[in-house]
């Protein structure tokens, strides 16, 4: 796929946009696997789709080991050896108030969901967790659909605290949403304990991101992330 952007948002975070003309079909909370780019790199890269249209394909992404480090230094005009779009989205439902929290690089795969919920004409609430006001992103546009409330764990921005400072504060919803680290979904499974409409998206390392390696197996081992989530009614697995 053709690189047309690849730019810093916060820190150690990055965005690139592609290039996405021949793929037809998207649903919000499904990722794209990438190449790195170097050779002596085997494993793609997990990447959250983080907005999309009929051109244009969006992907966040954190520079954290040599894969990513690699693919911050791609250029417009280069190309992405892409296998995507994978992994089944978020089902959206007939409601009217919806709870969507995301925590560090698990708010990119919210934004779009965001968009849909809130064209159905849907009241969305966010919360979006971040360490500190540097790694903070996608604000503004998630205030461009709702409410947003922020929180950072040193106080630097929004509330000072983690999402779970907010929601044990909040009402009842619908539905809730949800894609962050492991904690941040456990406090929510606490939270909203016995709730039928509860999703979460896993984040984990894949190797083939297609099914067949059984590496991104859930904790219960009984389903493969890649495949048959990342989304998934809470009820289903064991965090």
């Amino acid at each position: 796929m053709k690189i047309l952007a690849n730019n810093c948002i916060a820190k150690d975070t990055y965005e690139m946009i592609l290039d996405a003309q021949e793929i037809k079909k998207i649903k919000a909370g499904q990722f794209m696997h990438l190449k790195s780019g170097r050779e002596d790199l085997i494993l793609r890269r997990p990447i959250s789709i983080a907005s999309y249209n009929e051109k244009e394909l969006n992907l966040v992404y954190k520079v954290i080991g040599e894969g990513t480090k690699t693919m911050a230094r791609f250029k417009p005009g280069e190309e992405v050896d892409a296998l995507g779009p994978l992994g089944n989205g978020f089902d959206l439902l007939d409601v009217e108030e919806v709870l969507i929290v995301g925590g560090g690089m698990g708010v990119a795969p919210l934004y779009p969901l965001g968009k849909e919920l809130t064209q159905k004409k849907i009241e969305v609430t966010f919360v979006l967790g971040f360490k500190t006001a540097e790694m903070a992103y996608y604000i503004e546009k998630f205030q461009a659909l709702g409410e947003v409330i922020v929180t950072t764990d040193d106080g630097s921005l929004g509330i000072f605290g983690n999402v779970g400072t907010v929601v044990d504060e909040l009402g009842t919803f619908d539905a809730i949403y949800a894609c962050g680290p492991w904690p941040l979904l456990y406090g929510l499974q606490v939270k909203f304990d016995g709730h039928p409409h509860l999703y979460v998206s896993l984040e984990e390392r894949m190797a083939c991101g297609i099914g067949a390696c059984y590496a991104c197996d859930t904790k219960d081992k009984k389903h493969r992330i890649c495949t048959e989530g990342p989304v998934f009614n809470i009820k289903e697995v064991e965090l």
